[in-house]
């Protein structure tokens, strides 16, 4: 029974999604808590992580549970311990200070958890966060006329 239920999980690890996928949907959820709305006026982004908070208690334990899937993600794809403390910190940071009543939730607006921990995934898997840092070919100037 165990090896049957062993060859399966298995199975479902080789034919699951691949790096790439679980790269974006991280970086969806990181998007999503951290600047899905925008600000009109402001021109600051916001997102359901500051939303969520604003029910006071329990907003900022929903927040701190779906930053975790993050993490969860992240040390699925093979971070060390020392960058997943450092993701765990972000979040109880933005938990911890995300819970006083008025301050935390102006903090959320400013203090982005989701998006610090997948520049850490990005950082430590060597994948560009804003398009290629160079750029193959060649140069020609093309004159002004």
């Amino acid at each position: 029974m165990y090896a049957a239920r062993s060859a399966f999980f298995e199975a479902v690890k080789v034919a699951g999604p691949s790096r790439e996928d679980t790269i974006a949907r991280v970086t969806m959820v990181a998007k999503l808590l951290d600047n899905a709305f925008l600000i009109p006026g402001l021109n600051r982004r916001v997102g359901l992580d500051a939303v969520i908070g604003l029910a006071p208690g329990i907003g900022d334990v929903i927040s701190a549970a779906l930053a975790g899937y993050i993490v969860w993600e992240a040390r699925r794809l093979g971070l060390p311990r020392r960058k997943i403390a450092r993701m765990i910190g972000n979040i109880a940071f933005d938990t911890a200070l995300g819970a006083i009543p008025v301050a935390g939730d102006l903090f959320d607006v400013f203090f982005k958890a989701n998006q610090r921990n997948v520049r850490i995934i990005h950082d430590y898997l060597g994948l560009a966060r804003r398009g290629p840092r160079h750029i193959d070919g060649t140069a020609a100037r093309i004159d002004e006329r």
